[in-house]
This record gives C-alpha cells, sequence and structure tokens, in this order.
C-alpha cells in the first residue's frame, strides 16, 4: 500500500482556547497522566531488572512486561501526549486502501502564550526519551550476554517506547521534509559562520 505523511496544526481539545490564558511555566496540570506517563515505563525497567530475583518463571516475568510495555504505549500514544504537550500521532486508511500518518500538533494560543506546562514538558520528555535509551542498553548488554531468552523482551520494549518517540519527535518538528531542512539550514549557517571567521581573520 502507499503511505503519505499529513502533518495538521489543529486545536485538539475544545476547551484549550481558555485553559492557555493561565498561569503555566510550573504547574502540573494533569498529575495523574504525569504519574502514568512514568508509571507503566519504569514499572517495566524495575521488573526486568528484578524479576529474575523475585521469581524463577521466565514466562511470568515475560508477560509481566509485555502487558507493562503496551499499557504505556497505549497511555502515552493516545493520553498523556495529548494531555502534558498537545502533541497527537496515529495511522488512517483511506477509501482507497492507502495509509496515511498524520502527526497533529495544538495551536499555539494567538497571545502568543505557551500552550503546555512546562513542568509537564519536561517531565514527558525528559520519560519519553530516557528510557528508549535504557532499553537499547538492555539490548547490547542481553546480546553480549549471551541471554538469548530476554533479547525479545527487550527488543519489544525498543520497539514500543521507539515508536512513540519518534511519532512525537515528527508531531514536535514536522515532516521528513522539515527535518532535512532544518539540518541543511542549520549546516548552511555553520559553515557561512566559519567562513566569516576565517576571512576576519585573514584580515586581521
Amino acid at each position: 500500500m502507499d503511505s503519505s505523511d499529513d502533518i495538521e496544526d489543529v486545536s485538539l481539545f475544545d476547551a484549550d482556547d481558555d485553559v492557555s490564558r493561565r498561569s503555566k511555566k510550573s504547574k502540573i496540570r494533569h498529575p495523574v497522566a504525569s504519574f502514568f506517563h512514568l508509571f507503566f515505563r519504569v514499572s517495566a525497567i524495575v521488573v526486568y531488572l528484578l524479576c529474575e530475583l523475585l521469581t524463577n518463571s521466565f514466562i511470568a516475568c515475560m508477560v509481566t512486561i509485555i502487558l507493562l510495555l503496551s499499557c504505556d504505549f497505549w497511555a502515552v500514544k493516545n493520553v498523556t501526549g495529548r494531555l502534558m504537550v498537545g502533541l497527537r500521532w496515529w495511522n488512517q486508511v483511506d477509501d482507497d486502501g492507502r495509509s496515511h500518518w498524520v502527526f497533529e500538533a495544538r495551536k499555539v494560543p494567538a497571545q502568543g502564550g505557551k500552550s503546555s506546562s512546562e513542568a509537564e514538558s519536561r517531565i514527558f520528555w525528559l520519560g519519553l526519551i530516557t528510557c528508549p535509551m535504557i532499553w537499547v542498553i538492555f539490548a547490547f548488554s542481553a546480546l553480549f550476554s549471551f541471554r538469548v531468552k530476554w533479547l525479545a523482551v527487550v527488543v519489544m520494549g525498543v520497539v514500543l517506547q521507539g515508536a512513540n518517540l519518534y511519532g512525537y519527535i515528527r508531531c514536535k518538528v514536522g515532516s521528513r521534509k522539515n527535518l532535512t531542512s532544518m539540518a541543511t539550514s542549520y549546516l548552511g549557517k555553520q559553515f557561512l559562520r566559519q567562513t566569516v571567521a576565517t576571512e576576519d581573520q585573514a584580515a586581521s
């Protein structure tokens, strides 16, 4: 099936316009969402580290970890991303059978204020970025220590949490074309700055 990427800038909540007028610098507006944003993914890591000390049943550990990872994937993709940072992504299939990846971002208020709490934003991105990196470390550890039976569980952690990380980065920075243009623009600015600095040194 053909696939295409759609980037839309839409309002996700009807009440956002009223809420965005309040002060949001340090207040956690959604404590339950913030808690569960970290709870499932941190619990999966803790169970992975301690499961061999708590039980000898590999199946029980594997099922528990996969359930926690699945709950985390659903909660982060469908709930915490929208509430904490105003981002959302999903896949939809049109009438022609073509798959479309949709990445949405909450509209910035017209007054120029911030659309989400800084504290919640830090919690969201810290958990979203740190935990997949930990699972990547676990993957290398399981591979080099020949713990083959754990490799499938670790790969599941990398895939599920990495998918959310990729989706929200796409929501944040835009489409792949935007990523390329940002990288090109950054390299161009660095080259121009270096060239100007070299010419100034030569002139002096």
